[in-house]
């Protein structure tokens, strides 16, 4: 093996690799977003109750968020691409056997074996671009990759509703899942030849014991967040949530031991000392749980509650779609360079200002609300969430030694993924927990208005906690030189 900086990969190679992890990265977002919009359609087709629907989104996030930080330390021990590549060949298989489910049970099972999947390849893709490209180069790519974020995530409803309303071959909701199975055939064949290899520098060890640990201490508090509705809340999903503290307390304790021991932990604890990482996961967790809760209950408000196509609910979020794209752009090339982590805040507060106009509009117009009513608050949300999606992995990854990169990046998505995961959790408090188990069918669209009102109220709540956590991020210039120093110490192993 032969140690090389980065720069020396052709020009035209490393930005093929660059669209092939962001394709990959594209189509996990999308995944996760896509089937929201298709509810109605699985629920008709399945019988699947609403706790099965919570269970296809959040199982998936759940088996992402235990497996995540797995994933990233096994890049770095055994090679980011290899990685990357058995991850995005588990990921087709796995949407191939989501598309074939013959039910709500077996679609729920398949949409867990994707998300852990999905745990394998995610993680990889960022540790593949710090390690592809150097410092002055990655504040660029980074802001194409936040781009793919917002995109990715709000295009989902909109790919989702097309593939439902053409109801392909009759095949309703399948096609959702299908779709996956030429671009990650694609991705499979193209990443073999274009992405280099790479991995950490001194020899690492997989931490069994702390997978063990974290994966334990995220089920016992996910899982009665998810199940607690559907079986009432019961004393041991209390029990369980509170137990998961002593859990992760034993967790960081082992994880000391273990760099003591033989300077393989699972998580590098050290990197909670880097300002810009330890504040910017914070940002991500919460965050997580804003979008967790906004997605699915502005679906089921949609199609549920206002009785809307899949079509029309997914080309009502097109304005989403285009202002993050637009905005993530922005901020990146002009806005982050000027005026730092600002925009950031910006971001969290513009944002906030959407969801409120949103719930302003809710309540005035009720059930009567037509798509180009809310073009207003959407586009003033996707403006905020551009502003934040583009520029925070930069901010949380830039003092993080090139060495950490699979750990760290593995930790990003895993806080985010959490979130996400408590978000969907939460939609049994914040969305259903407003409704009545039996509802007269002409109620259900003022029962779905004051739902989506009283979640949208929880969505503000936390964007104010993500303006106040911004505090603590650095100033980007900090930021940038910091990232230059670790550029020049850190030199990844390519073979």
């Amino acid at each position: 093996m032969a140690v090389v900086e980065p720069g020396v990969v052709s020009d035209r190679r490393r930005w093929i690799a660059l669209a092939i992890v962001m394709t990959a990265s594209f189509m996990d977002l999308v995944d996760v977003t896509i089937v929201n919009i298709a509810v109605p359609s699985i629920q008709a087709d399945t019988g699947a109750s609403f706790s099965a629907v919570q269970w296809v989104t959040g199982g998936y996030a759940l088996a992402f968020a235990i497996g995540l930080i797995t994933g990233g330390r096994l890049g770095d021990i055994y090679g980011r691409k290899r990685l990357f590549l058995i991850g995005i060949g588990g990921f087709t298989v796995a949407s191939a056997l989501c598309g074939l489910a013959s039910g709500a049970e077996m679609l729920v099972a398949m949409r867990v074996v994707q998300g852990g999947t999905a745990a394998l390849m995610v993680p990889q893709v960022l540790s593949i671009i710090h390690a592809t490209f150097p410092a002055e180069e990655r504040g660029k790519v980074f802001g194409l990759f936040g781009a793919v974020v917002g995109l990715g995530a709000v295009s989902g409803p909109l790919i989702g509703a097309l593939l439902t309303e053409w109801d392909l071959f009759g095949l309703a909701w399948r096609p959702i899942f299908l779709i996956n199975l030429p671009v990650g055939i694609a991705g499979l064949l193209l990443g073999r030849a274009f992405i280099g290899e790479s991995r950490a520098e001194k020899a690492l060890k997989l931490d069994l014991v702390g997978v063990l640990l974290v994966s334990v201490g995220l089920l016992m508090l996910i899982y009665p967040l998810t199940h607690g509705r559907e079986a009432g809340w019961p004393l041991w999903g209390y029990l369980s949530m509170a137990g998961s503290l002593p859990v992760f307390a034993l967790f960081v304790a082992y994880e000391r031991v273990k760099t003591r021991k033989d300077g393989s932990p699972l998580v590098e604890l050290s990197l909670f000392r880097v300002k810009s990482f330890a504040a910017g996961i914070g940002v991500q967790l919460t965050f997580g749980v804003a979008t967790g809760i906004f997605f699915l209950v502005w679906t089921l408000y949609m199609q549920l509650g206002l009785g809307w196509s899949p079509l029309k609910a997914g080309t009502t979020g097109i304005p989403f779609s285009i202002a993050v794209s637009v905005a993530a752009g922005i901020s990146v090339q002009k806005l982050v360079p000027r005026f730092g982590r600002k925009v950031l805040q910006a971001g969290a507060l513009v944002m906030a200002v959407g969801v409120v106009t949103y719930i302003w509009e809710a309540d005035r117009y009720g059930t009567a609300i037509a798509p180009w009513q809310m073009a207003l608050p959407l586009v003033v949300m996707g403006l905020g969430m551009g502003l934040i999606v583009a520029p925070i992995t930069d901010a949380v990854l830039a003092e993080v030694p090139r060495e950490h990169a699979g750990s760290a990046s593995g930790l990003i998505n895993t806080v985010n993924q959490m979130g996400n995961a408590l978000g969907l959790g939460l939609v049994s408090v914040a969305f259903f927990g407003q409704i009545d188990d039996v509802i007269a069918p002409e109620a259900v669209g003022t029962a779905f208005n004051g739902a989506f009102v009283h979640a949208m109220w929880w969505v503000v709540g936390v964007m104010a906690a993500v303006f106040l956590l911004m505090c603590a991020l650095p100033r980007r210039k900090a930021a940038a030189a910091a990232d230059a120093v670790a550029a020049e110490d850190q030199v990844p192993v390519l073979v």
